[in-house]
């Protein structure tokens, strides 16, 4: 195995939700995967209670189950106000871009169960979801799953953020055997990708989004 020599830097502004390049042809080694999940372990967690759990599926008929409920949720989000292709109309520039973000995603939703490996990223919530500000419960989560996908990029993975599965928790909890009080946070189709590299993504200005002392 042979990690890309990348600069944190680089690392960090190329590590990309990859859709349409993920090879979903070419087997990824379970060892692999367990070598990404060790340097998630890593990442912080609220009082270092590492709850976290973890699912690798591999198994075709899971998948694909699982990518039956992705696409049906996602189904849904597609022609809600809220999905990518329907924002920032109003902005030439922006609405480009969403357009290419919307017709990746479409491509997923339809190949989700033909990625080689699906991650699940869990946590354990032994007195159930917490009223009100829930940050604390998945900000000892989320770190760990960008661990993960940093982790992933410089080994030659791809990997994409998702989380439209939830929709269908419970159901997939029951096909997967996940306990009552454990909680799924994402799902991180996981493949290697197609293609030499990945660039920075054009984002807003930091001056537009920075507030200094005050809001």
């Amino acid at each position: 195995m042979t990690i890309t020599p990348l600069s944190p830097d680089a690392l960090l502004t190329t590590t990309r939700s990859v859709r349409k390049r993920l090879d979903l042809t070419r087997p990824v080694p379970p060892d692999l995967v367990r070598e990404c999940l060790e340097i998630a372990l890593q990442a912080p967690s609220g009082s270092n209670r590492q709850g976290w759990h973890w699912l690798v599926v591999t198994d075709p008929e899971l998948r694909a189950a699982i990518g039956g409920y992705y696409r049906r949720s996602f189904g849904a989000y597609r022609t809600s106000g809220g999905s990518a292709g329907s924002l920032f109309k109003d902005d030439p520039a922006r609405a480009a871009t969403q357009r290419r973000v919307s017709e990746s995603a479409d491509y997923l939703s339809e190949r989700m169960g033909d990625v080689p490996v699906l991650v699940l990223g869990c946590i354990h919530t032994p007195g159930g979801l917490p009223e009100g500000n829930q940050a604390g419960l998945w900000g000892s989560l989320l770190p760990a799953a960008w661990s993960y996908m940093l982790a992933a990029r410089a080994r030659g993975l791809g990997t994409a953020w998702t989380s439209l599965h939830l929709a269908y928790e419970s159901e997939i909890a029951e096909l997967l055997g996940i306990p009552a009080d454990v909680r799924q946070g994402v799902l991180i189709p996981t493949a290697y990708y197609t293609g030499e590299t990945f660039r920075p993504a054009q984002r807003q200005p930091l001056d537009e989004v920075l507030h200094l002392d005050r809001w």
